[in-house]
């Protein structure tokens, strides 16, 4: 779970709650119903959608997230998996009584053992999740080509070397201000990776 969540933290952090609980989604599905950690991803991803439903001004579905983001976080412990849970659970229940707070103040940063973890921070394998996710959520980038990315980046970490692949992937997910154009980079070495592989493939046919 430590890669989801950790990705899902640094997304959100950066101001994208639609993506961030993408991140965590997968990860809820698989686990057993009623579980501490069932609760707690099924917590943070109401959480996230309280906020962007608010944001939206629709208040209705903010108020009503927040209560159920509220109880599900409700029975656990202060911190749960390094995460603070003090001031969700705070910021969740001024939601519910008031969703028109999401104009007048922030939600809090979310923390893992202390820090608010931003996409810089992630190592290879977060930064994935992370970079997956924020394509998938956004129509201007194909996930097809993000997936070989990691796929190829992966193939360099066992490898022992540190290439473009990696960098590429660890910058789409931090540097939403490049993130187009380091897309483009990674679509090109991408088409030019899986030629070269075509290519040497048709000899033996």
């Amino acid at each position: 779970m430590d890669d989801a969540l950790r990705a899902g933290v640094a997304i959100y952090n950066a101001g994208e709650h639609h993506a961030a609980h993408d991140a965590w989604e997968d990860r809820w599905l698989e686990l057993e119903r009623g579980t501490d950690d069932e609760r707690f991803l099924h917590g943070l991803i109401q959480f996230t959608a309280a906020i962007h439903h608010a944001r939206r001004r629709n208040w209705r579905g903010a108020t009503g997230l927040a209560a159920s983001a509220g109880e599900y976080l409700g029975g656990l412990p202060p911190t749960y998996r390094g995460v603070d849970l003090a001031p969700i659970r705070g910021y969740l229940a001024a939601l519910a009584r008031d969703p028109e707070i999401a104009e007048r103040r922030r939600p809090p940063a979310l923390t893992v053992d202390g820090h608010a973890l931003r996409p810089s921070d992630l190592d290879f394998e977060a930064a994935a999740v992370a970079a997956r996710v924020l394509a998938e959520d956004d129509d201007r980038f194909d996930g097809d080509v993000l997936a070989r990315a990691i796929e190829f980046a992966r193939e360099e970490l066992e490898e022992g070397t540190r290439t473009r692949f990696i960098a590429l992937v660890a910058d789409f997910a931090a540097k939403a201000e490049r993130r187009e154009l380091v897309y483009r980079r990674l679509r090109e070495h991408v088409e030019r990776r899986t030629q070269r592989e075509e290519d040497v493939d048709g000899l033996f046919d």
